[in-house]
């Protein structure tokens, strides 16, 4: 158990409201009790991150201020979980990076999948060989949006779109399914007025030649989906950003099949995970190479939008 207290900080481009918990009270679902408390607790973030009694600061503002509310955690000497996308690019990602390196500290990203139970289960079963050689991963993420220019979804300023609102998910997916970094072979984007991606198609393959294809809309319902396939046979995970079931069907040859499913987890949990493996991380002094995968989500993001281009005014 980590001591001290772990900041939730919730900042917009026009207000600021904090509240501090402890990690028992988060980790037995008291989270909802303290955000309804009355009066809020609201203090000014610099005020948190100063804060000798404060070990861990949590990141949930628009993403064009995670980076520098992660530098200026990681200078107090603050362990940081940001929520996804961790940094708007792949040079923001890169510097926080290794300012958390250099200091000792412990840096996440908020990415549910990475922390859920089933997931393990299913790189096992990989592991082990039983679906064969992995080739292909598809996976979709579509939201249906209200439309609104100002909405933070769609706003530039405010590094909007699809792909660093819920593209990370999709790319976190692929990656983990991947055996090295893919390239980005294809992708082609429609953008809403304001100049963001609404939707996408991205087509994605590394040095052994597997392939990952990813859909991405903010004015289309898409189910949250993703596939991996093998040589021997495949597995499909529905909501895979808090999955808690995965059906696998082996397919022994082209006219035989069996299957069955794996279930683990609880989606209700999620936060919980993630809250459970930030305290393993820090009393670790290391995060599992959660962030290397971050690293790799990052560089493709940033691809993705280079193959678009597609620039933020803070690029």
């Amino acid at each position: 158990m980590i001591a001290g207290r772990i900041v939730k900080a919730e900042i917009s481009a026009y207000s600021v409201s904090n509240t501090v918990i402890k990690p028992k009270e988060l980790i037995t679902g008291k989270l909802a009790k303290i955000k309804a408390a009355k009066p809020p607790i609201t203090v000014k973030p610099e005020a948190l991150i100063a804060d000798p009694n404060v070990d861990i600061i949590y990141i949930a503002t628009p993403h064009t201020f995670h980076y520098p509310y992660i530098k200026k955690a990681l200078n107090a000497g603050k362990h940081v979980f940001a929520e996804k996308a961790i940094t708007v690019n792949a040079k923001q990602f890169d510097e926080v990076a290794q300012l958390a390196k250099d200091k000792g500290l412990i840096l996440t990203e908020g990415l549910t999948l990475f922390h859920m139970p089933i997931y393990q289960q299913v790189q096992a079963l990989i592991a082990a060989g039983k679906l064969g050689a992995i080739n292909l991963v598809q996976v979709n993420f579509g939201s249906l949006k209200d439309y609104d220019p100002q909405n933070r979804f769609f706003n530039k300023d405010l590094a909007g779109g699809a792909l660093l609102d819920i593209g990370g998910y999709a790319t976190a997916f692929a990656r983990s399914f991947l055996a090295s970094q893919p390239n980005v072979t294809l992708t082609t984007a429609k953008f809403f007025e304001t100049g963001v991606d609404e939707q996408s198609g991205i087509v994605l393959k590394n040095a052994q030649q597997q392939l990952a294809v990813m859909a991405l809309s903010l004015r289309a319902k898409q189910p949250k989906r993703g596939v991996v396939s093998g040589t021997k046979g495949y597995v499909e995970i529905d909501n895979y950003p808090r999955a808690t079931t995965a059906k696998i069907t082996y397919t022994a040859d082209a006219h035989l099949s069996t299957t069955e499913t794996l279930t683990a987890g609880d989606a209700n949990a999620a936060l919980q995970y993630e809250v459970r493996d930030m305290q393993r991380y820090i009393a670790a002094g290391h995060d599992d190479g959660q962030l290397a995968l971050s690293h790799d989500v990052s560089h493709i993001m940033d691809s993705v939008r280079n193959a678009w281009g597609m620039k933020f005014p803070f690029d």
